[in-house]
């Protein structure tokens, strides 16, 4: 507090008002901002807008924010002097509501040059206009800023954007502090895809299961999320989100994204995930950093421009999606890994779907760090937007499971040992959908010390055995486990019994 007893301003405060600035279009029209963005736009073969940036993943390197970073003079400056520069700027203001639930509904305010319209554009078909309330989280995103720096601060639920121009940026900004709140809330926030599967059992029983998929950008969250389960009437899948949802303390889950997705485009096929492809060729979807020919022609497989190529596609060009975005409670959970010593599924109790949730074996991708893509990485909820002590998150996974009674899995999507068997979409989709049945038979193996499936209905799962796909198995099984305990090890936080778990 000031000698004055008042509290000083905050960033959210100095931002200008959009409906008083002169130098501000406040919420102009999706064809409004294609029409400011033209310049930049090649029109694609399906009529749709496909724009190039200069940035092309997020700069996670360059991401601090105000609660686990010490936040430096210089980063304030940063900050107060963008924000200072609005004055003489010409902008864009852009409002959007991200989540419907009424425990999770956050009016997002995002401030851009009108010289970046795409950006504005982009992220605005992600989320539903807004409903006139007044904006909980605000983003300033300046592209030509002349350093490259993301600061982020939580508790007046403000983020600067400064000398990126990728819309990823834009869209975490948002998504970042709505995860923030669901922790503080009691819940947890999760980088998630969520769905609802209504299916019959071996006595034609009908059964409707929640299911959430944890994984990072390209290792199988979408596709798996997306597909519709080549299942036939009354049996039927839904899609609710993609991308980040908040687990509730009342077992629902509270969706974000209500009107698109930002789904990765490269290897793209129709063959493989027909319903992302059927969206993403629509005249509605928006192209970002996709190899589009002066004729319009779109290359899936080309990443002349990067293989973190992206579209934003409409909800309701997915055949999959439901209409409701949140989920009334969640039964299964799914982790997804890459990790080769890793069989296509496994079963597990409490303690060790925490010990998952904290290991968030992946497989580092052009989203995050292009650098590294393909190197095998761990990230704790496979959420590289935890903003708190990690290890806490891991504690409250575990009391949420246990108290919902939820059943957690984690699924590989890769391949087993050194590249001889690959898993599949259509193995991963029979499992989820048998898992869903409840028509999978479940043993505990002690050479792997897993639960693993005995039978599966449509799949030789025998063929998928690990031990008989890796040389010297007990050796490499027993380095990842210490590699594995020595990981759990250096979250302080983390309760005994759970990093005493590790399988």
């Amino acid at each position: 507090m000031s000698e004055t007893g008042t509290e000083p301003p905050t960033y959210a405060t100095r931002l200008p008002d959009p409906e008083r600035a002169s130098n501000i279009r406040y919420n102009p029209t999706l064809t409004e901002l294609r029409s400011l963005a033209r310049d930049d736009e090649r029109t694609t073969e399906y009529g749709s807008p496909a724009y190039v940036s200069e940035y092309r993943s997020r700069s996670a390197d360059r991401t601090k924010n105000a609660i686990d970073d010490e936040l430096t003079e210089a980063d304030h400056s940063l900050v107060l002097d963008a924000i200072t520069s609005l004055s003489d700027r010409d902008l864009l203001c852009v409002d959007r509501l991200v989540g419907r639930h009424p425990d999770a509904t956050y009016c997002c305010r995002l401030f851009v040059p009108t010289a970046y319209a795409r950006i504005a554009l982009t992220w605005a078909k992600l989320f539903e206009p807004t409903d006139g309330r007044d904006p909980d989280f605000q983003t300033v995103q300046l592209p030509d800023a002349e350093e490259t720096a993301i600061r982020v601060f939580p508790d007046e639920g403000t983020t600067a954007v400064l000398g990126s121009d990728y819309t990823g940026e834009a869209k975490k900004s948002f998504l970042r502090l709505f995860m923030y709140r669901a922790k503080e809330n009691g819940g947890l926030g999760l980088h998630a895809g969520s769905k609802r599967v209504t299916v019959t059992d071996d006595e034609s029983t009908e059964r409707t299961v929640g299911q959430l998929f944890l994984g990072l950008s390209a290792t199988g969250k979408s596709t798996l999320t997306s597909h519709g389960c080549w299942l036939d009437e009354p049996e039927h899948a839904a899609m609710l989100q993609d991308d980040v949802c908040a687990l509730l303390p009342d077992g629902s889950v509270a969706g974000s994204e209500g009107q698109g997705l930002y789904i990765k485009t490269h290897g793209l096929t129709e063959s493989e995930q027909p319903a992302l492809y059927d969206a993403a060729t629509a005249a509605s979807a928006v192209f970002e950093n996709v190899a589009v020919d002066e004729d319009g022609a779109v290359d899936f497989e080309d990443d002349q421009y990067t293989a973190n190529a992206r579209a934003v596609v409409q909800r309701d060009e997915l055949e999959s999606a439901a209409e409701e975005i949140d989920l009334d409670g969640v039964d299964q959970i799914f982790f997804i890994t890459r990790n080769p010593l890793m069989p296509p599924v496994t079963k597990l109790d409490d303690q060790q779907a925490a010990v998952a949730f904290m290991l968030g074996e992946s497989i580092e991708t052009s989203a995050g760090d292009p650098s590294r893509a393909g190197e095998s990485i761990r990230v704790v909820g496979t959420n590289p937007f935890i903003i708190g002590p990690e290890g806490a998150e891991g504690n409250i996974f575990r009391e949420l499971v246990r108290t919902l009674d939820v059943d957690c899995y984690v699924m590989n999507t890769g391949y087993i040992g050194q590249q001889t068997v690959d898993i599949g979409v259509t193995e991963s989709v029979t499992l989820l959908t048998e898992i869903a049945r409840g028509t999978v038979e479940w043993r505990t193996d002690d050479r792997m010390g897993l639960t693993i499936p005995e039978s599966v209905p449509g799949i030789d799962i025998e063929q998928f055995y690990v031990p008989d796909h890796v040389d010297d198995y007990e050796d490499a099984r027993a380095a990842l486990r210490e590699e594995r305990a020595v990981y759990l090890d250096s979250f302080p936080q983390l309760d005994d019994e759970i990093a005493d778990a590790v399988y």
